[in-house]
């Protein structure tokens, strides 16, 4: 027996956005970790992020980023990306198409950084930004910062580099990879249309 969004276009956005709340929430969803792709012309870079927010009302999910990030300046100059979320165990692939809006130091961030936790803040703590070449490995960390010892306070030193990226969703492409035969549709968000696609 098929699953209710096997083919119905309701039901299949029901259960993207119900995967997309619940990776926020649960570390181990796979769909918490999506490969997030940005970059122009021949210069495009793939990377794993973390979802953060899900907001189906306003079409949006985001996740969090430093602003030395050399993601940054391929967003600044090409606000379009895309985002590719698999479940191996549901057999579902989502891609987005989505338009980015950098925040820093907004009230955007103020919200969420007041949300972060107090070890996820570490990572704003390094003197370089993330990619920056170093002559030995390291974590990017002052010695007396390498470790759990850090206090609330000096983990507010990190807010100066904490950025949130606010992806607005343009178009959702849907696969679910059936035994008794896939189906595939395509959500255009910013017309408002809707397609079933050949898998």
């Amino acid at each position: 027996m098929q699953p209710a969004y096997y083919e119905d276009f309701n039901e299949i956005k029901k259960k993207i956005w119900s995967m997309l709340n619940n990776a926020v929430k649960d570390r181990s969803s796979p769909f918490r970790i999506p490969v997030f792709v940005c970059g122009e012309q021949s210069d495009f870079d793939g990377r794993i992020v973390v979802l953060r927010k899900s907001d189906e009302k306003n079409s949006l999910i985001q996740y969090h980023s430093d602003i030395r990030s050399d993601k940054i300046t391929k967003l600044k100059a090409n606000k379009n990306a895309a985002m590719l979320f698999y479940d191996k165990e549901e057999k579902i692939q989502v891609r987005l198409k989505v338009e980015c809006a950098v925040n820093h130091d907004n009230d955007v961030t103020k919200e969420s950084w007041s949300k972060t936790q107090h070890i996820s803040r570490k990572c704003y703590l390094v003197d370089n930004g993330p990619g920056t070449v170093s002559d030995i490995p390291t974590t990017g960390l002052k010695p007396e910062l390498d470790n759990f010892d850090y206090t609330k306070e000096q983990s507010e030193e990190g807010y100066k580099n904490f950025t949130v990226i606010q992806c607005k969703i343009k178009s959702i492409e849907w696969l679910y990879l059936a035994a008794k035969g896939h189906r595939r549709a395509k959500f255009d968000l910013e017309n408002n249309k809707e397609y079933w696609l050949v898998p």
